[in-house]
């Protein structure tokens, strides 16, 4: 039991899925998962531990931005036996070529800044993905004949962005998609020498200004989840 986590040791999985979402972290577990059980609710952050095809999983909310994210990972990682983390979520397109619902795996995140960033002092960390994982989800999303695109992201904590300068530089250097957690994920996953990985669903494009219906965003969703947990156990 942490602070933020009031799940005893033995309660959370080797393997979590970091939804930001609280009630997708519900959904995941009681649409993807068996034997499920609640092993968190402190500050109505909901988290499930459950079984997916005999192996142990758990899904946990982490929040919205890299300092929500930051609490949870740090205590996972510093607290239970985690191995393994991807997050789940949604993403702003912002390359012609991405289309909505596409299926972004972040192989690396750009960030003006990061809770990490005091650590690294004059340093420009460059967060990256653990190349297993990117392989297996690669695999899996051929298999399934999804149409999904890697490479770089870009992570903000400002959601209400006034600046389209930066986002227009971002274009020009091929960044696919914009979303709030994924560089803290991966230098805390560095730090502490866990597996991590960000599988996307493209919810809206910045440069259409489309977006998906809620209807649309569960079924696309269903995609990513499940590429997600194949994923982990490849």
């Amino acid at each position: 039991m942490t602070i933020h986590i009031g799940a005893n040791s033995t309660e959370v999985a080797e393997v979590v899925l970091l939804p930001g979402d609280p009630l997708r972290a519900k959904w995941v577990a009681e649409t993807f998962l068996q034997n499920v059980f609640q092993i968190n609710e402190v500050r109505g952050m909901l988290g499930f531990t459950g079984l997916w095809n005999g192996n142990r999983v758990t899904v946990q909310g982490s929040g919205m931005g890299m300092p929500s994210l930051s609490i949870y990972v740090n205590e996972l990682l510093k607290n239970y036996t985690v191995t393994t983390l991807i997050r789940i979520g949604s993403a702003g397109a912002m390359q012609p070529t991405v289309k909505l619902r596409d299926i972004i795996v972040a192989m690396t995140a750009s960030s003006i800044s990061t809770p990490s960033k005091a650590i690294f002092k004059e340093l420009n960390f460059s967060p990256n993905c653990d190349p297993n994982l990117l392989i297996a989800a690669l695999k899996i999303l051929k298999n399934k004949g999804l149409n999904a695109h890697v490479g770089g992201i870009y992570s903000t904590d400002t959601f209400y962005d006034e600046r389209s300068d930066l986002n227009s530089v971002m274009e020009r250097h091929g960044v696919l998609a914009v979303e709030m957690e994924t560089a803290e994920l991966y230098t805390l996953a560095a730090r502490h020498k866990c597996r991590a990985l960000s599988i996307l669903t493209v919810s809206d494009h910045l440069l259409s200004g489309e977006s998906l219906t809620s209807i649309e965003r569960e079924q696309s969703f269903e995609d990513m989840v499940a590429v997600a947990l194949s994923t982990a156990f490849e």
